[in-house]
């Protein structure tokens, strides 16, 4: 199929695309790397009467240091941010997750900001940024302001992002010292979506008990799923093949509800949360260890 007609804008500049987007109001909408929206055109799911091209915004495009985190411009491609080395060192869970993502020449074009901004509980861009605590600049020809992944995701492909505004740029803090991450999905098939993938972080205090842990779940549900429940779990408590299987029930049990479809059932789907939240629990904390030794 052929999308319905539409005007075509590529502006040079974020201020020149945010003047567009402020021009033609709810007609218009962003195209980042397309691999959702050009689709959604084509079957005539999405019509939207105006697009703005910004891939002709090298502003918004680079990956660096930011006071011991990283910073990553929302148009930057997927497979730039794999391979980076500021982002192995400083966010190791996101570097971990993106080999993940469909496949190399879907990444070399798509964005991490198109993939955060379209919020499809299935991708793991969105469950890897909610277990980072990331925070999103958003801007707007009004202005801008600061996102934090907890309030960004609203529902199905639904986020915080208002008429007109744009997110620009993700920063991630930087972890604390003697922390580990995981991320690991089951999918059918290497870059299907996945019927159920972890995103973990956990912290070790100095003797060895768990200070933090923040897991986040993605498939089960509208959105990111925060595991609150499981995390309560292991706060304090000495890692231990039992402490991961209770963290990994709850997980299942207390912070999802997930659905069923053609793919998996919903009991199919908390029997995997709680086996790769355990599994990726364990290689967090056996990562955090080696930051105590």
């Amino acid at each position: 199929m052929k999308p319905a007609p539409f005007d075509y804008f590529t502006p040079a500049t974020l201020d020149e695309a945010l003047a567009l987007l402020a021009e033609h109001g709810g007609e218009a909408k962003p195209l980042a790397g397309g691999q959702s929206l050009i689709p959604a055109m084509n079957f005539r799911l999405a019509r939207p009467a105006v697009l703005v091209d910004l891939n002709g915004i090298s502003e918004l495009a680079y990956v660096r240091p930011e006071s011991g985190g990283v910073a990553v411009g929302a148009m930057t491609r997927q497979r730039v941010v794999e391979r980076s080395e500021v982002v192995a060192r400083a966010a190791p869970l996101l570097a971990e997750a993106l080999p993940s993502i469909a496949h190399p020449q879907i990444r070399n074009r798509g964005t991490v900001g198109g993939s955060i901004a379209h919020a499809d509980p299935s991708a793991e861009l969105p469950a890897v940024m909610l277990a980072l605590d990331a925070r999103f600049r958003a801007k707007s020809s009004s202005g801008e302001r600061s996102i934090p992944a907890g309030e960004f995701f609203k529902g199905m492909l639904e986020t915080a992002l208002a008429p007109g505004e744009l997110l620009i740029e993700i920063v991630l803090p930087p972890l604390p010292a003697s922390t580990g991450t995981a991320f690991l999905e089951v999918a059918r098939r290497h870059g299907d979506y996945a019927m159920v993938g972890v995103a973990v972080i956990v912290t070790l205090d100095p003797r060895g008990r768990c200070k933090q842990a923040r897991i986040s779940l993605l498939s089960v549900g509208d959105g990111p799923v925060l595991a609150t429940e499981a995390g309560k779990v292991l706060a304090g408590q000495t890692p231990s093949a039992d402490l991961l299987r209770a963290a990994g029930d709850a997980a299942a049990t207390h912070d999802i509800d997930p659905p069923s479809d053609i793919h998996a059932t919903a009991a199919y789907r908390r029997r995997l949360a709680a086996v790769l939240t355990r599994r990726a629990l364990g290689r967090a904390f056996e990562r955090a260890g080696k930051g105590l030794s």
